[in-house]
């Protein structure tokens, strides 16, 4: 494991993976972790998030992937940050193509549609480029992701979300998968509607201006967290449009030039 440069204690450390984790598990808003420890820094984030990723193992969540998050300048505007980052997905996570979410389980859910990739091949950093994660593509599906931040009025710093999981919470994959060859990732367009009605619409540039630039990303971050990224692996490139709120009754569908649709719908 390559070291952190972490200004929390082990003691912290524990302290706040256990409060994120009880606000996840109790779907319940907290205060942004920085209020507590304001001196926390981008490495302290992610060892809050290695330590709640050991703890979902512990209790038989099983790894299935990576996402990058707020790779989208619409996304950093959003959210008022100027750095992507990083969070894990667990098999839990999933919901099949047109399932239901409960809003009941999530604090302030949010969906935004994504390029997924499964990688065939094994990626490691600290050099991992964009043709090199192409290389690796199995074959590439639509997404929705459901984001959920835990932190008051959805509000929060980079820090925070990063021991947040990335406001992981849900995703969805479908449509029908397609190699990369012959496609032009950057050109993809996309169109969120919301109960039959556009709300969104980008581009796959929108994305670090390829998705695959935001894979390469995730995989030089895993690099600094002495991990790489196993053959098999499902990523989430990052949102292309804006995450929109969602609420008991809304049915949402993201459709994508070539790769086809998916949709997820919410109850109480």
């Amino acid at each position: 494991m390559i070291s952190l440069e972490t200004t929390l204690s082990r003691e912290d450390v524990v302290r706040l993976c256990e409060r994120v984790e009880g606000a996840q598990k109790e779907a319940r808003a907290i205060t942004k972790l920085t209020e507590e420890y304001p001196a926390m820094n981008m490495d302290d984030g992610y060892a809050v998030q290695n330590a709640l990723r050991a703890r979902f193992m512990e209790q038989g969540h099983k790894l299935v992937g990576w996402k990058a998050g707020l790779t989208s300048k619409a996304k950093m505007q959003q959210m008022g940050v100027d750095v992507p980052s990083i969070g894990f997905l667990t098999d839990k996570m999933a919901v099949p193509e047109n399932g239901v979410v409960s809003v009941s389980e999530l604090v302030h859910p949010r969906v935004e549609c994504e390029i997924a990739f499964m990688t065939s091949k094994d990626l490691q950093g600290p050099n991992c480029t964009a043709e090199q994660v192409l290389a690796a593509t199995a074959y590439v599906i639509p997404a929705i992701e459901i984001i959920d931040s835990r932190f008051q009025k959805f509000s929060f710093d980079l820090q925070s979300v990063i021991a947040d999981n990335g406001s992981s919470a849900r995703f969805v994959g479908g449509g029908r998968p397609r190699y990369v060859e012959g496609l032009d990732l950057r050109t993809i367009g996309a169109v969120l509607e919301k109960n039959g009605e556009i709300v969104e619409m980008g581009a796959g540039a929108a994305v670090m201006n390829h998705p695959a630039e935001a894979v390469a990303m995730l995989v030089n971050i895993l690099h600094k967290l002495g991990e790489t990224l196993p053959a098999g692996s499902f990523v989430m490139s990052g949102g292309i449009t804006a995450a929109v709120a969602v609420e008991p009754g809304d049915s949402v569908v993201a459709r994508f030039q070539h790769l086809g649709s998916v949709s997820v719908s919410f109850k109480e």
